[in-house]
This record gives C-alpha cells, sequence and structure tokens, in this order.
C-alpha cells in the first residue's frame, strides 16, 4: 500500500525547505535591489523572482523528475567521475567555503558588531562563530530531529517575526500605499536585468540541488519507501517552499523601495534593514531585526551542513554522517574569520565556476521526459559548458589575479567574442548547442534513452 502525505506533513516539509533556503542573504539582497529600483520596484521584482524562485523551483523540479536521491545522482548520466566532482564541489560551495560561513558573518554584522568597540570586532567575531557553529552542530547531529527543530519551531518563529515587520510597515504605517505599483520613468527594461543578476547572489539554484538529499530523507522518514511517490512529494514541497518565499521577496523588496521616503539609497541591504527597524521601532526594532537574522541564518546553516553530511556521507559511508558534520563545522568556522568582505571576494569566482554545470544539469533533468538520461547528451552538454565555467571564473577573480597579463587577456578577449559574457549568460548559448547537437546526434544514432541511474548505489 502506497503511503501518502497529509497537509501538514506537506507545510511541515514546506517550512523545513523553506528555513533551509531562507538564510541572510534573502534578507539583505531583495532589500537592497527595493532600494536601488525605487518607483522601478515591479520590473526588479520581476527579475528577481526568475533567479531567486524559478531557478531553485526548477532545481528541486529537476531532482523530482528524474527520481534522484542528491546531486550526484542528477549528475551521474555525466559520467561518475563528474558526478563526484560535482557532488564535493557543490557541497564544499555551500557547506564549508562560502554560503556557511557567510551566514555566521553576517549574523554578527548585522546583529553584534553595531554594539561593539571596533577594536574587539575580530575577538568577538571569533567567539559569536564558535557559539554559531556549536549550535549549529547541536542541532544538526540528530538527522532525524532537523525537521522538528527547523520545520516546526525555527521556521515558524521567523515567519511570525517577519509578518509583524510587514503588519508594522504596510498596515499600521501604510507605507505600501505611498509607493508605485507600476514602473515610473524609463528604467523598467535595466531594473528587470539588474533584478535577475541580483537574484543569483542568493545562491538558492545551487542549494535546491544541495538540499535535495535532506528533503529526500525527511521523506523516507515520514514513510514515503517509493521513489515514485517520494519524486511527486519532492515537487509539491518546493511549491510551497518557493511559493511562501516569493510572497517574502515581493514585501522585502517594497519595504526596500519605500524607505526611500525616509532614508537615503545606503551601500548594501543589511545597514539599510537595521535602519528601517529602528524606524519603525526603535530600538527594539535592532533586536528584532537580529532575532530574524540569527534565525534565518541558524536554519539555513543546519540546512548547508547536513546535506553536506548527508550526501559526503551516502558516498563515503565508511567516514560517514557525523565525521563529515564535524569538518563541515569546523572548516566553516575556520573561513568564517576571515571575515565577510574576504569571504565575497575570494567566493565570487568559485560561484562564477559552479553556476554553469547547475544551469546544465537543471535544464537537462527538466528535459528528462524527452531525452531521458542519455549518456552522450549528457556528456556533450557539461563538456561544452565547461568553456564558460572557466571564463567566468577568471572574469570574477580578484584584483591580484585579474591584473595578471595572462586573466586579462582571457577576460578582454571573451568580452569583445563570447556571447552573452558580460552579462554573466554565456553558460546559456553554449549550453543549448552542446544539448541540440547532442540530440540531432543521438536521434540520427537511433541512441535511445540510457535507464535510469538515481538508483545506484555507486558507493566509493
Amino acid at each position: 500500500m502506497n503511503k501518502t502525505l497529509t497537509k501538514r506533513q506537506y507545510l511541515i516539509l514546506g517550512s523545513l525547505l523553506f528555513g533551509l533556503f531562507f538564510g541572510a542573504g534573502n534578507l539583505i539582497f531583495p532589500i537592497h535591489l527595493g532600494q536601488l529600483s525605487a518607483g522601478n520596484w515591479g520590473p526588479a521584482t520581476i527579475g528577481f523572482l526568475l533567479t531567486a524562485i524559478l531557478l531553485p523551483l526548477l532545481s528541486i523540479l529537476a531532482i523530482s523528475l528524474t527520481r534522484s536521491n542528491s546531486a550526484y545522482d542528477l549528475a551521474l548520466p555525466a559520467g561518475k567521475k563528474f558526478a563526484l566532482f560535482f557532488l564535493i564541489l557543490i557541497h564544499l560551495t555551500l557547506g564549508i567555503l562560502v554560503a556557511s560561513p557567510r551566514t555566521a558573518t553576517t549574523t554578527f554584522a548585522i546583529g553584534i558588531q553595531p554594539f561593539l568597540p571596533k577594536q574587539f570586532d575580530q575577538i568577538g567575531l571569533l567567539i559569536f562563530s564558535a557559539l554559531f557553529f556549536g549550535i549549529a552542530y547541536l542541532l544538526s547531529f540528530n538527522q532525524s530531529k532537523i525537521t522538528d527543530y527547523v520545520g516546526k519551531l525555527l521556521n515558524p518563529i521567523l515567519l511570525a517575526l517577519l509578518a509583524f515587520i510587514f503588519f508594522i510597515a504596510f498596515i499600521i504605517k501604510d507605507d505600501l500605499r505611498h509607493i508605485n505599483i507600476l514602473p515610473t520613468g524609463t528604467g523598467a527594461n535595466a531594473n528587470l536585468i539588474n533584478g535577475f543578476l541580483q537574484g543569483y547572489n542568493t545562491m538558492d539554484a545551487l542549494a535546491g540541488l544541495g538540499f535535495g538529499v535532506t528533503i529526500i530523507a525527511a521523506l523516507k522518514l515520514f514513510g514515503l519507501t517509493s521513489a515514485k511517490d517520494r519524486s511527486k512529494a519532492v515537487a509539491k514541497v518546493g511549491a510551497i517552499s518557493m511559493g511562501l518565499e516569493s510572497l517574502i521577496y515581493i514585501f522585502l523588496i517594497a519595504l526596500g523601495a519605500s524607505s526611500l521616503k525616509y532614508l537615503k539609497l545606503t551601500p548594501e541591504g543589511g545597514s539599510a534593514f537595521t535602519q528601517i527597524m529602528t524606524h519603525y521601532t526603535g530600538l527594539a526594532g535592532t533586536a528584532i531585526l537580529g532575532a530574524v537574522t540569527f534565525l534565518a541564518c541558524i536554519t539555513s546553516c543546519i540546512g548547508m551542513m547536513a546535506a553536506l553530511s548527508q550526501d559526503w556521507g551516502n558516498r563515503f559511508p565508511r567516514l560517514g554522517y557525523h565525521f563529515f558534520l564535524t569538518i563541515s563545522c569546523l572548516g566553516a568556522f575556520i573561513i568564517a574569520n576571515f571575515g565577510l568582505t574576504q569571504i565575497i571576494l575570494y567566493s565570487t569566482p568559485l560561484l562564477s565556476f559552479i553556476y554553469p554545470f547547475a544551469m546544465a544539469l537543471i535544464f537537462l533533468g527538466m528535459l528528462h521526459p524527452f531525452i531521458g538520461k542519455n549518456p552522450l547528451i549528457y556528456k556533450a552538454t557539461i563538456a561544452l559548458t565547461t568553456i564558460p565555467a572557466i571564463l567566468d571564473g577568471i572574469h570574477t577573480l580578484p584584483p591580484f589575479f585579474a591584473n595578471m597579463s595572462f586573466f586579462s587577456s582571457i577576460n578582454t578577449w571573451a568580452g569583445h567574442t563570447v556571447p552573452l559574457f558580460n552579462v554573466g549568460l554565456d553558460f546559456f548559448p553554449f549550453m543549448l548547442v552542446g544539448l541540440l547537437g547532442s540530440w540531432i546526434i543521438a536521434k540520427l544514432m537511433n541512441l535511445t534513452p540510457a535507464p535510469t541511474l538515481g538508483s545506484e548505489k555507486n558507493k566509493i
């Protein structure tokens, strides 16, 4: 007899996935985008939702359609070596080198640093990050409790605080009535593109591939043993989570746009949100913002470290979940103490390199009903996508490396030669050529789609 989830279980899992996705960047980037777009916040919102909501939803659907248990299974038709490389790289990016450390440093920068004397910044970050990752470690230790901690406890508190903020701003203060819904002036197209590019900063398209294993594990705990049933449930849970997140993004961008009535444009979203909360609720607003930031960051951190430990633990079972959980916590703690500015500076090339591969795998997964898991199509698409991945990595190198003649000449050549390179979308034509070209060859050679590979164990 097939097990089906109740509406309450779907809501809990949707809350879990939302909590895993929604980190500090998901708070800060929409606020700043709202300020930048001002009267054209509507087009900016549309662009932002395309990359911050649609792409993560597509990544979840790619996992669902291919009935994969993780990013490894999704990438497996391109070859075991590439699948392992991608699995390691995506979780290394999310769980150790970039996203997890950023959750601690952002929380510290917003909630703690403003109250410390300047000379105590470094020791303050050291102590805070140790406590932060210690809490994340304890809450991630028991895999079966992650759904309870995040989906049932922490995320509902976060949502209640966000609802309180929006209620104050848009109902009591009635600021929503004072902003334009329709575009003003001539900057609608530019703001649409800017919103599209800003959505990449949330890193949620990568996170959607990384969190697949955590949602699959939660579904198994709820009794869904059939891969077909789990794939359908993953799609529904993703729709609930992304639908809720899209509403919050709209309100946050509108909050940023309306803040220009009483604030000047700020250099980034963190300081803007602090000033907004102070405007509405005084000193209490700072405490509320600190709580919101901590809850958003700790739930996201738990998700990234648990996903890394589950995926790597499955691939390397002799080491297991708790070994990798310890490694991810210690690694993220060390990286966090380099500071937020250095993390962003040196992580951008890594993100630029991995994003094209993620986009290619998401689109291949979405085309599963038509191409199956055909190795030829997967390998050809990934091979051509490697070119823009390398070029984008070089394009975003820190100044010390970017100014070297070798990298500078490559960057200049690509800027004049490669389509869409200057707007960061150069992966698309390469991916399209690889996909269509290999599909035509497969048709001419009468190659049928390979059987489903998601159920293979392939442990190392």
